[in-house]
């Protein structure tokens, strides 16, 4: 039956008691006999209806609890909503793979089987990989002006090629028609890793903050790893530069002088760019030919390189951008040392996330431990024709 039918039942009862009692009462207050047999039976009822509903109620409360999860799930986000870390985010797991790395992993906390691997190895916790992608954001030009993507498999990019055209035709004459063709581009995944050994008593050195040194560590050595392979990396076993496929197109500007660069060669560099891709264009090159182009002069005798007066904005060439990285090619006979375009088309596809390990046999003897991180990585550019590059005349 109904709770709330049942109290119900018992308000009406309760009602229909207090009226019998005033009724049935006489002037001195008394009920005859049968009278308070009657009620009696009333009250009785009340009484039992009153503990029925206590038990319906108590029933409810126990149905609660038992439909109740016994436990919380474990989840891998770094913010839930309810703002609390939970999973290789929380403080917990971090604290655990410190601890495991100070103590050779002697102590394994069970916070760990968050990240365990079938090879041994552990996750980085979430904080910990976030500073990693920041320090590499720092260092490397190319994972900012590029488009990041994470894939789980060889991916595979459909680029159009030749494309219908149009003709003009008389009356009655036969109608033309042209193939259109698409090409793909492949991004597949190439293994990159940092390894460095650390000494025993720095391990055990709990004032020595371990964690920033490794993190910082590994974040600069695959960062400058990186960028030397997204911009010159030939593709074997390794990213295919930026510089390597711009340079591979016909579509080249060359210096007029073997040894120098003039300012016409940049003017020239920059309207062998098609139009449409000029509106997001920026420039990269090293230092050295950054040395050369800022002593360059129109005909007016006014220096055309633009410097920046505001913070964090790049210094500026004929309008456009310029990014500086030394792995860009030095100047040298028939090298490609400037390229301009738009870098969005050069993407960069990681495959899955970074793993770290720690190497404790293999360096016993020398009383060290070795701490590995390994990823892998893929670069290429999608659209050769969005960007272009100033090769040195041989």
């Amino acid at each position: 039956m109904d709770i709330l039918t049942l109290i119900d039942k018992r308000a009406s009862l309760w009602e229909e008691t207090k009226t019998f009692l005033d009724s049935h009462t006489d002037k001195d207050g008394k009920l005859s006999a049968e009278d308070a047999a009657t009620y009696d039976r009333m009250e009785a009822d009340l009484v039992d209806l009153s503990k029925n509903i206590e038990r319906y109620e108590k029933r409810a409360q126990i149905d609660a609890q038992m439909a109740s999860p016994t436990s919380q799930p474990i989840l891998t986000i770094p913010k839930n909503s309810t703002g609390i870390k939970t999973g290789r985010a929380s403080a917990e797991y971090k604290q655990a793979a410190l601890t495991a790395i100070r103590t050779n992993f002697r102590q394994v906390n069970d916070y760990l089987q968050e990240g365990t691997d079938a090879l041994g190895g552990y996750l980085v916790p979430d904080e910990w990989d976030s500073k990693l992608i920041d320090t590499i954001g720092e260092e490397n030009i190319m994972r900012t002006l590029g488009t990041t993507i994470t894939t789980s498999g060889e991916h595979k990019i459909n680029i159009a090629g030749a494309k219908p055209t149009a003709a003009w035709v008389d009356e009655g004459e036969a109608l033309t028609f042209s193939d259109t063709t698409f090409s793909q581009i492949t991004l597949d995944a190439h293994k990159l890793h940092a390894g460095v050994k650390v000494t025993n008593e720095l391990l055990y050195d709990n004032a020595f903050d371990l964690e920033t040194y490794i993190v910082d560590q590994f974040g600069k050595a695959i960062a400058n790893a990186e960028e030397d392979a997204f911009l010159t990396g030939n593709g074997a076993n390794k990213p295919t530069g930026l510089f390597t496929m711009a340079a591979s197109d016909t579509s080249t500007v060359v210096t007029t002088s073997g040894t120098s660069i003039a300012a016409d060669d940049i003017i020239n560099l920059v309207y062998k760019l098609k139009r449409p891709y000029r509106k997001n264009a920026i420039f990269i090159m090293n230092d050295a030919v950054i040395a050369a182009i800022r002593k360059l002069k129109d005909n007016n005798q006014a220096f055309i390189w633009q410097p920046s007066y505001t913070a964090g904005e790049p210094d500026r060439l004929l309008g456009y951008p310029v990014y500086t990285s030394a792995y860009a090619p030095a100047i040298a006979a028939g090298a490609a040392v400037v390229a301009f375009g738009d870098m969005s088309y050069y993407y960069i596809a990681d495959r899955g996330t970074r793993s770290f390990k720690e190497l404790r046999e293999l360096f016993m003897p020398n009383d060290m431990t070795g701490f590995l991180m390994i990823e892998r990585v893929d670069g290429k550019l999608v659209l050769p024709e969005a960007v272009r590059v100033l090769k040195i005349k041989s």
